[in-house]
């Protein structure tokens, strides 16, 4: 089996009419979601073979997002049950100049909750050639900090490649000098980077001086490189026309090289898992042992199109998303 990914999966709750704001809504659509598990959602709709590791309910909210998972090829068999209630969240969709929101209710959830050596890390990662992380993990509890730096570095005892995507949520960090103790340890055991120079300035604050955002993101991608000793990192790059349109792209530095995307302008459906499908594709590339441009075009096409699509999972086939990558972008009717 290829991959693992760890971490919380929370109850989505979206107004069932997208345009409507939290305070205005009577009526809600429920999804299961996580940025962890949106990776695994994706590498498993492109044919990956990809477990997830993460704690829920013994209740029948737990059962269903054991369901929701398995419907995309996910293996479960390692979920943990116990605990009380699941993490949720709820998220307003936003448009033209209204910006998107969202409202977290994870506290006390089974898995901020997980206990110590409740995860069996030596079995889970048996044939494995990736685990994927995320930096959203550790600031949920003390022990989901522990946690996170423990599996990455038996991970790389065992020769299991790391890939963290250093997600930074201002929101739930007291202090980026907190976030900065916990990811440097996990960096230190971190094969494959994801993340943006917008994060890398929020958390240490390293400030690049291109005249671009390309320029600033490659500029960012070698300090990150040179900081932590990491050879592969990939990052996106987001352009802000309004909160529904975006231009996207990303980078590939990898052994000193740098690979561009092309820019994709997208009008966008629902932006939430979008870094989630970027990362996803990024490593099913790599799986399929494409050439370096390739990946980082896929990965960037995947990023592009799940601003398209309802919901936090990108569902878009390998066919679909190489269109995108292609140039088939003009919304033509298929027939």
């Amino acid at each position: 089996m290829s991959f693992t990914t760890f971490g919380e999966i929370m109850m989505r709750l979206t107004p069932s009419n997208y345009s409507n704001k939290i305070n205005s809504s009577s009526s809600f659509n429920v999804d299961y979601a996580g940025s962890e598990s949106n990776v695994a959602s994706s590498l498993g709709l492109l044919g990956n073979k990809v477990s997830y590791i993460t704690k829920l309910p013994e209740n029948q909210l737990g059962d269903a997002t054991i369901r929701s998972l398995r419907a995309y090829g996910i293996d479960t068999g390692n979920i943990i049950r116990g605990g009380h209630r699941i993490g949720t969240y709820i998220i307003e969709l936003g448009a033209s100049i209204r910006p998107s929101s969202v409202i977290y209710d994870r506290k006390y959830s089974s898995f901020s909750e997980i206990e110590k050596d409740e995860f069996n890390w030596e079995d889970i990662l048996n044939d494995k050639k990736w685990l994927f992380l995320s930096g959203i993990t550790p600031v949920l509890s003390k022990q989901c900090a522990e946690e996170t730096i423990k599996v990455s570095q038996i991970a790389k005892q065992l020769g299991v490649k790391v890939a963290f995507d250093m997600n930074y949520r201002r929101s739930l960090w007291k202090d980026p000098a907190d976030a900065r103790k916990i990811f440097d340890k996990i960096l230190e055991n971190t094969d494959l980077l994801f993340g943006n120079a917008d994060v890398l300035k929020d958390v240490y604050n390293l400030n690049p001086s291109g005249t671009s955002r390309l320029e600033n993101t490659k500029e960012a991608a070698q300090m990150a490189s040179d900081k932590f000793g990491i050879k592969h990192i990939a990052f996106t790059i987001r352009e802000h026309c309004s909160a529904s349109v975006n231009k996207v792209s990303g980078v590939f530095l990898t052994d000193s090289k740098y690979y561009s995307s092309k820019t994709i302008e997208v009008a966008i459906t629902d932006r939430f898992g979008t870094g989630d499908a970027f990362a996803a594709a990024f490593l099913h590339g790599i799986e399929q042992q494409w050439d370096d441009k390739k990946v980082i075009d896929f990965a960037t096409a995947a990023f592009a199109l799940k601003h398209t699509i309802q919901g936090d999972q990108h569902t878009s086939s390998e066919r679909e998303i190489l269109s995108i990558m292609e140039g088939h972008i003009s919304g033509h009717v298929l027939r």
